[in-house]
C-alpha cells in the first residue's frame, strides 16, 4: 500500500493504493493556500490514511513548479505561490519523520499512465498537459527521468521556432514572449485572441466557437495547430517517444489530434511519425496515483 498526495493550487487530493493500482480511499480537501499549514495538513492525511491501512506507509507528494535537485527548494510555482522557495521535500520528512518522495506534478501524471494507464504497454511515454499552462514529464522503462537541473520534460519553456511562421525577426528583449507555452496553454490562447479580435474570452470558449465554424475562431485555432504541430516535433526530435498521453483542461477541447500528426510530420527529421496520441486513463486521478507510485519499491 502507498499513500499518495497531490498538492494543487486550490485543493489537496489524496489516496490510499494498493500494489496492484486498486484504490482503497480517495479525498479531495481545500488547499490552506499557507505554507505551515499545508505541512500540518499533509501529516494529517498520512496519520489518517495510516490508521485506515493499520500500518505504516510510505508517502509520495506531487506538486507544481520544479523541485531543485541543487538547493532543494521547490520552483516556478506561481499558482501555489506559498510552496515557491521552500525545502518542501526536507520540511515535509520532518514534520512527518519518515522519508517523503516528492515531485513535479507533470512527472507524477507520466509515471501513472506509463505503469498501469493509457500508456502501459509503451516503453518511452510522454506525458504532456496541456491546460492554463503547460508541463510534461518523461517516463521510460516506468521509471521517471530526472536530469540534474530537475527540468526534464519542460517542453513550455522551450522557445517556439518563430521564424518557420513567417515571424523573420527573433524578439530578444523577452524571451518568454517566445515560449510554446505563451502559444498553446489555455491563458496564451486567450491572451491570443484578445490581441487579434479584442474579444476576452476564455479557450474554452473559443474552442467551442471553433467548432461551431465562427470565421475568426476557425482562423485562429488554424494557427494554433501549426503552432502546436511544430512544439510538439521539437520533443519527437530530440525523445522520439513511443506514445505522447494528453491531459490538462486544454487537451479536453481539442478534436483534431489526427491532424495534428499530419501536420507534424513535415517539422520532425525524415518527415515521419509512427508515434500514437492518447488520452489519459485515469484523468484528474493521474496525479496522485502516479504520487503514490513514487515509493512503489520502498518495503514498508
Amino acid at each position: 500500500m502507498q499513500i499518495g498526495i497531490d498538492l494543487g493550487a486550490s485543493k489537496i487530493e489524496f489516496v490510499l493504493l494498493d500494489k496492484d493500482g486498486n484504490e482503497h480511499h480517495r479525498e479531495r480537501i481545500d488547499a490552506p493556500k499557507d505554507y505551515e499549514k499545508t505541512l500540518s495538513a499533509i501529516k494529517d492525511i498520512v496519520i489518517k490514511l495510516e490508521k485506515k491501512a493499520g500500518k505504516d506507509l510510505p508517502v509520495g507528494v506531487c506538486h507544481p513548479g520544479i523541485h531543485s535537485i541543487q538547493t532543494g527548494l521547490v520552483k516556478n510555482a506561481p499558482n501555489s505561490f506559498w510552496i515557491n522557495d521552500k525545502p518542501l521535500q526536507k520540511d515535509l520528512r520532518n514534520k512527518i519523520s519518515k522519508e517523503v518522495y516528492c515531485e513535479n506534478d507533470a512527472n507524477c501524471f507520466a509515471l501513472s499512465e506509463a505503469i498501469d494507464g493509457s500508456g502501459k504497454h509503451y516503453n518511452i511515454v510522454f506525458g504532456l498537459i496541456l491546460g492554463s499552462g503547460v508541463g510534461g514529464g518523461l517516463v521510460i522503462d516506468k521509471k521517471i527521468v530526472n536530469g540534474p537541473n530537475g527540468i526534464t520534460g519542460e517542453w513550455g519553456h522551450n522557445q517556439l521556432p518563430s521564424v518557420g511562421l513567417g515571424e523573420t525577426k527573433i524578439k530578444k528583449t523577452n524571451l518568454r514572449a517566445g515560449e510554446v507555452e505563451q502559444y498553446v496553454a489555455g491563458l496564451g490562447v486567450s491572451r491570443g485572441f484578445k490581441e487579434l479580435y479584442k474579444k476576452d474570452l476564455s479557450a474554452q470558449r473559443i474552442f467551442e466557437l471553433y467548432r461551431n465554424h465562427d470565421l475568426n475562431a476557425e482562423k485562429f485555432i488554424d494557427e494554433y495547430k501549426e503552432r502546436l504541430a511544430m512544439s510538439l516535433a521539437t520533443i519527437i526530435n530530440i525523445l522520439d517517444p513511443d506514445v505522447f498521453v494528453f491531459g490538462g483542461g486544454v487537451s479536453n477541447e481539442i478534436n483534431f489530434f489526427d491532424e495534428i500528426k499530419k501536420k507534424l510530420k513535415k517539422y520532425v527529421a525524415g518527415n515521419e511519425f509512427e508515434g500514437v496520441f492518447l488520452k489519459p486513463k485515469f484523468g484528474d486521478a493521474s496525479g496522485v496515483r502516479g504520487a503514490a507510485r513514487l515509493a512503489r519499491t520502498t518495503n514498508y
